[in-house]
């Protein structure tokens, strides 16, 4: 039997110097403490201890300890992370400073399957207690940190949402005086068509005139489709304009669009994940908290 490094071990002890005895479900381990002569039980809960768990306490019991380490029977080295309920399914060498001892776990029987299955109900009704005892608490603090983190997001956003308005008002006004513009220069070219067939031209004349201006027109319309890849029409004509108007206002006073979309999405979120924690925490707090809260 040999170290990682090559070298062998001065000692081999034989099993009974580490015993493996159950003591109300669960295995006890008792070994010669190599320091303070004297032996020592270790219980351990095989579902919960892991291999590395179990040497620290043999290591805190016997300050003489310099190096503690378990290794299988073909000499490769078991994982501190390991589990002891799968370290007592076989035969291991426990190795306490240059002492290998040899442990030879007994058989444990087998639960009966109605013995397992009683066992899983157990497990599984001590599980729906737990989360029943402690969901009431987890939905309230969480309800707390949602509501400050709303408060954090509307204080963040109160003075970006005064911005925003000032921006939007001037954009509008901008935007309805262009709509006003162009009924104005409408209503002007209607006119001078009418007044250069009546009363300077005949219709003769002026009716190529308004062939073309109805042409350049529909030039005009299937250009700003080219560029836009939208139909000239006025809603969305207006709204595109509004847009054009915002942001130019916007990167003028140094107005972060983008950080203003990420807070309201933000917002939105919270408040959604709020609406959806009170439903199942209205039907589990006392009347007079719920009316605290109302």
């Amino acid at each position: 039997w040999r170290s990682r490094k090559g070298a062998p071990y001065s000692t081999l002890l034989p099993s009974d110097e580490v015993t493996i005895n159950y003591r109300h479900g669960l295995p006890v381990i008792t070994l010669m403490l190599p320091t303070r002569s004297e032996r020592c039980q270790f219980t351990v809960k095989p579902v919960v201890t892991t291999v590395g768990a179990f040497l620290q306490d043999v290591q805190r019991e016997d300050k003489g300890i310099e190096s503690a380490e378990v290794f299988a029977t073909d000499g490769s080295k078991v994982s501190d992370s390991t589990l002891m309920e799968v370290l007592l399914m076989n035969d291991f060498k426990l190795v306490i400073n240059s002492t290998v001892y040899s442990v030879s776990p007994p058989a444990k029987d087998k639960l009966s399957s109605e013995h397992a299955t009683e066992m899983e109900d157990i497990k599984s009704l001590v599980h729906r207690l737990f989360v029943a005892l402690h969901l009431e608490d987890h939905q309230i603090r969480k309800e707390r940190e949602l509501l400050q983190k709303l408060d954090h997001l509307k204080e963040e956003l109160l003075p970006l949402e005064q911005v925003k308005a000032r921006i939007m008002d001037s954009a509008d006004a901008k935007t309805s005086r262009l709509l006003w513009v162009g009924l104005a220069l409408m209503s002007t070219q209607g006119g001078a068509l009418a007044w250069l067939t009546w009363w300077v031209y005949s219709w003769d004349i002026m009716e190529p005139v308004t062939y073309f201006i109805t042409y350049g027109s529909a030039v005009a319309f299937y250009a700003y489709f080219v560029l836009t890849k939208q139909d000239y029409i006025y809603p969305h004509a207006k709204d595109r304009q509004f847009l054009h108007y915002f942001y130019r206002k916007s990167k003028k006073q140094h107005f972060n669009v983008e950080r203003y979309n990420k807070l309201r999405d933000d917002l939105a979120e919270a408040e959604e994940s709020l609406r959806r924690l009170r439903q199942p925490l209205h039907l589990r707090l006392p009347i007079q908290e719920i009316k605290d809260k109302d």
